[in-house]
């Protein structure tokens, strides 16, 4: 163990018992929320096919800056080093600084720097720990760093694609490398070190390390709730600058009931910030990237709700329109797949998820004259639908009443 006066090392927060984020924890999240502000203003106006690639881009590279010290947290627990948190703290802010650079072409070098920074240092403090997460492969497998380092002598589209290649590989390794196959390449690893004659002494065993669920948990639904938190600060500010009539309280009202489902469906019913995702019923690797997908959907929608507030009294652009009803159809398509890894069914899945994905595309293809504030409560009544049949037919069974009370 270490020693707990050692400035390097975060104090416990918690009592002992069930495990929170700590203060260090939720300091290291105030970056998502810049983060997630600024890739949110990316999407205003709406974007064309070209900004909507780059946002997926660097989104999904911030996520996986933050997913790997939030799980290097996770499984450091008070063991976690404040300054290796704040290292990576400070990697992720100057990704969100330089996210409105990358667009203009003038800071994509200082995005792609920072962002192999944090992977490298998150790598290190494994590397410090002798540990590797047994269910998230790339802290030990990093091909997908390589494409973002040779992106440095490139530019444009070519330096974009080699970003996108890069994270299409990490996803690829979690999605393909198990636990099992994980451990056996590091022991597979260990044995040829040893073999090599390097000797006992400098073939080094990591051990495998696992995370705490529950702690893990709420970390990833801290993450939606940010997410959600711009969707909210989107319309308040939007609704700040107009003049307030008929048209605004339709559009802004309906706003704020479509966050407040998808809050119920992310969180309430939900695993992690995954739609209707049961507990325990999928291994890290696979349930987060979903977290990821839910987490991005969610941020596009909150620039577009931004946008429908703003503009209540006309029509929704065609960009507009199809970012919101996209937004949506991805969000509701990873709660089908929840639906079904949590042993619910196939039939049970397209019952819940395919009629309001059909609604959704049906309106972003159709609805081309549609105003903010009816184009808003259609998607409410889409996201309302899982809602009503998760209340309905999913419901917990009531406990056995006690002997005495039958009798």
């Amino acid at each position: 163990m270490t020693d707990s006066t050692d400035p390097a090392v975060a104090p416990a927060d918690a009592e002992p018992g069930e495990r929170h984020a700590s203060w260090l924890e939720l300091f290291f999240d105030l970056t998502a929320v810049a983060g997630v502000a600024q890739l949110a203003h990316l999407l205003h106006g709406g974007p064309s096919w070209p900004d909507l690639g780059l946002y997926v881009v660097m989104f999904v590279a911030f996520w996986t800056g933050w997913m790997l010290f939030t799980v290097y947290g996770n499984v450091s627990g008070d063991e976690a080093r404040v300054w290796t948190l704040l290292a990576g703290m400070f990697g992720l802010a100057v990704m969100a600084a330089a996210v409105h650079g990358v667009r203009e072409g003038t800071q994509a070098g200082a995005f792609a720097l920072a962002y192999v920074l944090v992977r490298s240092v998150a790598g290190k403090a494994w590397g410090r720990r002798r540990e590797y997460v047994a269910d998230l492969p790339i802290t030990q497998m990093g091909f997908g760093l390589t494409p973002w380092i040779v992106s440095m002598w490139f530019d444009g589209a070519a330096r974009y694609a080699l970003w996108a290649l890069g994270l299409a590989v990490d996803l690829a390794v979690m999605f393909s490398v198990s636990s099992k196959r994980l451990t056996a390449r590091v022991d597979e690893e260990y044995a040829q070190t040893a073999a090599r004659g390097r000797g006992a002494g400098r073939a080094v065993r990591l051990r495998a390390a696992y995370t705490d669920p529950a702690h893990l948990g709420e970390r990833l639904g801290l993450f939606v709730l940010i997410v959600l938190g711009e969707g909210i600060a989107q319309v308040v500010s939007a609704a700040s600058d107009i003049p307030w009539d008929r048209a605004l309280y339709g559009a802004g009202a309906g706003s704020f009931v479509l966050l407040i489902l998808l809050w119920e469906l992310s969180l309430r019913h939900g695993s992690g910030g995954v739609p209707l995702l049961r507990e325990n019923t999928l291994p890290t690797r696979l349930s987060l990237p979903l977290h990821s997908f839910v987490a991005g959907s969610v941020a596009a929608m909150a620039a577009a709700l931004g946008d429908c507030v703003a503009h209540a009294d006309e029509a929704v652009p065609e960009r507009v329109r199809w970012l919101l009803c996209a937004g949506l159809a991805v969000f509701l398509l990873v709660a089908g797949v929840a639906l079904v890894c949590s042993g619910r069914g196939a039939g049970r899945a397209l019952l819940w998820a395919g009629p309001p994905v059909a609604l959704v595309v049906a309106v972003g293809g159709l609805a081309r004259e549609v105003r903010p504030g009816p184009l808003v409560w259609l998607l409410v009544l889409a996201a309302w639908w899982p809602v009503l049949l998760r209340l309905r037919f999913d419901r917990p069974a009531a406990p056995a009443a006690p002997d005495h009370m039958s009798s």
